[in-house]
């Protein structure tokens, strides 16, 4: 049997036979002040290391970004002008199309939005948008027509008769008499669609009265334009129309309650200052009617329908637009 080597103490432990064994030195530290035991470091581990050469040829170049030049048309739509005049975009979106009629002076009396039923021809007959073109046509004609016509008792009848076989643009006249009278025609129409349809219900009332306004003045423009061609069917006419104002309430001198308007038995209302005559100018048809009717024709109850419509198609949006069916 071989013999067993036992294992060896512990440090610090007792050896055999049981003698203490000295636990091993501890390593010298440097005493304060003390030599420094310096340990000798190979030369090549102390000597500085050369920088490394940098290799610039690996390194690409700066890629160049390509930015095209802005046409002209580009140009000129970043411009201060341009910007200060169209204030969005083209309107290919919603938002651009709601900008773009918010912020037109026209078309900004019409809503953004409109309903399926309003463009329906078969539920508004176009009837409205009809008035309004022939509106149009009448202002523009008037005006071509006002460098020819003088409205004197005098040269009133030749302009007319020069208008249709010497001037240029006589066929203006035609158009003006034949859109007047389609215009009239439409407005009728327009309010007995509005009838059927319930538009005139609320919120819609106010809108409503505007609108019989509208027919007033239509009417009240035909009425005054008979009389400019100055011959004979215009002159009776105006006349068998203007007795009619005799039977004005109050204020015509044949009217009901216009006897009792009196001062000592003194009738304030006869024949010299009633309706009637503030219409014609005179107690006939003379040339101060043919004036007056020229100025309320071309100036006055145009500048009022304009107005007055101005208002009814800012009420159409204010009131959610067209109407829808009942």
């Amino acid at each position: 049997m071989a013999d067993e080597i036992p294992n060896p103490p512990p440090a610090g432990g007792p050896a055999a036979g049981g003698a203490p064994t000295p636990p091993p030195a501890p390593a010298a530290t440097p005493a304060t002040g003390g030599a420094t035991a310096a340990v000798a470091k190979p030369a090549a581990a102390t000597a500085a290391k050369p920088a490394a050469k940098k290799d610039d040829s690996r390194i690409a170049p700066p890629q160049k970004t390509y930015v095209p030049r802005p046409g002209l048309m580009d140009q000129i739509k970043d411009s201060q002008i341009w910007r200060s005049i169209f204030r969005h975009g083209y309107p290919n979106t919603v938002r651009n199309r709601s900008l773009a009629v918010l912020s037109n002076v026209f078309l900004h009396l019409h809503p953004v939005n409109v309903r399926t039923s309003g463009l329906r021809l078969s539920f508004t007959w176009c009837m409205g948008g009809l008035t309004f073109f022939l509106f149009l046509v009448e202002i523009i004609t008037g005006v071509l027509l006002m460098f020819y016509y003088r409205p004197t008792g005098e040269y009133a009848y030749q302009d007319i008769i020069a208008l249709g076989e010497h001037v240029p643009m006589g066929v203006m006249r035609e158009i003006h008499r034949w859109a007047a009278h389609a215009m009239v025609i439409t407005v009728w129409l327009h309010m007995f669609r509005v009838f059927m349809t319930g538009s005139y219900k609320p919120p819609r009332e106010f809108n409503w009265n505007i609108g019989v306004i509208l027919l007033v003045l239509t009417l009240l423009l035909s009425f005054t334009g008979y009389l400019l061609p100055w011959d004979q069917l215009a002159i009776w006419a105006i006349t068998v129309g203007s007795n009619m104002a005799r039977a004005t309430p109050i204020a015509g001198y044949e009217g009901p309650l216009a006897a009792l308007i009196t001062i000592d038995d003194v009738k304030l209302v006869h024949s010299g200052d009633d309706a009637r005559f503030a219409l014609l100018g005179g107690r006939f048809v003379g040339e101060a009617t043919l004036l007056r009717f020229y100025v309320l024709h071309c100036i006055f109850i145009p500048l009022v329908a304009t107005i007055l419509m101005a208002v009814h198609f800012w009420r159409i949006r204010k009131d959610g637009g067209i109407s829808g069916p009942l």
